[in-house]
């Protein structure tokens, strides 16, 4: 029976039998001293392991006090900012370049860089029938759940899916760096035929492609795009491709590769936490906020009017009344994220002449007014600083690249940091990730069933409040 059909009064009384039984208050995480969302009260994140491949970093501690700083990422100690602007002196793509720095841990020469690029174009193809018997037999409207499935679904394929040996894992690394884009762009041309009723297109691969223009060759019908598109989106890669062990993606990957499980099934963890709204699908929701601005506001031109719209937001009165201003914010950069600053750059350069400056302009206004707009709405001295989601999901406009790719793009270049977390965490740590979680439940006598009424299903709700709180 589908949930849908279940009959609404069932349906009702048993979310509030869930509810009962699983409310915590907030409270007690302060009582027994336990960090939520492994967050300590300032903020910062509960050290919960050591890495070499990325740091993140966006304040300082003084004296025990957290100190706000300009946001700094590194890929294996090298500056991000640095290698993007050593790619673009040369006019030259740089994700592939980012790939080798995680994995292997520096910079490669430029005879490895053209063997290893040789080698992810040699390793792109998907096994024989893959297409038409996974993907195409079980059209999903979810482009991030379908690649989680054909990712998982690569296990069978794989004559050593489960050895964990370096050698083996990374050749599965490479093997699914390779592959992600294309399942990416064959995920969407089925749904595009199934769901939207339009033509799907499968182009053949251009060995001679980076993964940029590889992306591009596949979603355009025409397969045409220039030299600045693709550069434009390499450079979103490469910024995308890691950030740091303790992201929601990447420590999902960590846990479940402490366990000893395979590499698709770690690799699918990635995609599933990916997916979610808090972490990877933020610039698809500052594209809608750019809407409902633009719908709203007369004067682009005008401070005062568009505050005025940020502060509805706020109080939940405007937008889509979540009461977030989409694209500003993050739990490590204080003044700056380094990844928005250089998107702004590039998105502030591509958009001349494309019809998209109002856009821009907008998205620019709220980098600028949003922290007033917080002090003022909630009394927050906090600093609060653009955020990479904030100009990302602008320059995917301005690409020509369908929405429903946001997200599994932020996949694509991602897959690379998780696979190089993967491999660290396989060669170091030895230990399964086993955090503990305090019982608040207190024992019940065991009833039977004959003897149950409604009036004794307690749902541990008293279990856990103590006398002095009823």
């Amino acid at each position: 029976m589908a949930m849908s059909a279940l009959p609404h009064d069932i349906m009702t009384k048993l979310c509030e039998n869930l509810k009962k039984s699983d409310q915590i208050p907030i409270s007690f995480y302060d009582r027994y001293n336990v960090k939520r969302g492994l967050r300590n009260s300032d903020g910062t994140g509960v050290m919960a392991g050591l890495t070499k491949v990325c740091s993140v970093e966006g304040y300082y501690i003084e004296d025990g006090e957290k100190l706000p700083r300009e946001g700094r990422l590194t890929y294996r100690g090298v500056d991000v900012r640095k290698i993007v602007s050593g790619c673009q002196a040369e006019n030259r793509f740089g994700y592939e370049e980012c790939i080798w720095l995680l994995l292997f841990g520096a910079l490669p020469a430029a005879k490895n860089l053209d063997v290893f690029c040789d080698l992810l174009s040699q390793s792109r193809e998907l096994p024989r029938n893959f297409i038409e018997d996974i993907i195409m037999r079980s059209p999903s409207a979810d482009v991030m759940n379908q690649l989680g499935r054909c990712v998982l679904a690569l296990y069978s394929y794989d004559e050593s899916a489960d050895d964990t040996s370096p050698e083996n894992v990374l050749w599965q690394s490479i093997r699914l760096i390779a592959q992600m884009p294309l399942m990416m762009s064959y995920i969407y041309q089925v749904k595009k035929r199934n769901f939207y009723r339009r033509s799907m297109y499968i182009h053949p691969v251009e060995p001679e492609q980076r993964t940029a223009e590889v992306i591009l060759n596949s979603i355009r019908h025409d397969k045409q795009f220039t030299d600045r598109e693709a550069k434009l989106l390499d450079l979103c890669l490469m910024i995308h491709a890691d950030h740091g062990g303790g992201n929601n993606s990447a420590f999902a990957t960590r846990v479940l590769t402490s366990s000893g499980t395979d590499t698709y099934s770690a690799i699918a963890a990635g995609i599933g936490a990916l997916k979610g709204p808090k972490h990877g699908g933020a610039n698809l929701k500052v594209i809608q906020m750019l809407e409902y601005m633009k719908n709203d506001i007369r004067d682009y031109d005008d401070d005062e009017e568009i505050a005025n719209f940020l502060k509805q937001v706020v109080r939940k009165e405007a937008g889509d009344r979540s009461g977030l201003i989409y694209g500003m914010g993050h739990a490590v950069y204080t003044l700056s994220d380094p990844r928005a600053v250089i998107l702004k750059k590039e998105a502030g350069d591509f958009c001349v002449g494309t019809g998209f400056e109002d856009d821009f302009k907008l998205l620019c206004a709220v980098e600028r007014l949003t922290p007033g707009v917080f002090a003022s709405e909630k009394g927050s001295a906090k600093k609060i600083c653009a955020n990479v989601d904030l100009y990302s999901g602008l320059i995917y406009r301005m690409l020509r690249i369908p929405v429903d790719l946001y997200t599994p793009l932020f996949t694509v270049a991602r897959t690379a940091g998780w696979c190089a977390h993967r491999i660290e965490e396989l060669l170091t740590s030895g230990r399964i990730i086993r955090p503990a979680y305090k019982s608040l439940a207190l024992p019940q006598d065991y009833i039977p069933l004959e003897n149950r009424t409604e009036t004794t299903e307690t749902y541990g709700e008293r279990a856990y409040i103590p006398q002095d709180e009823r």
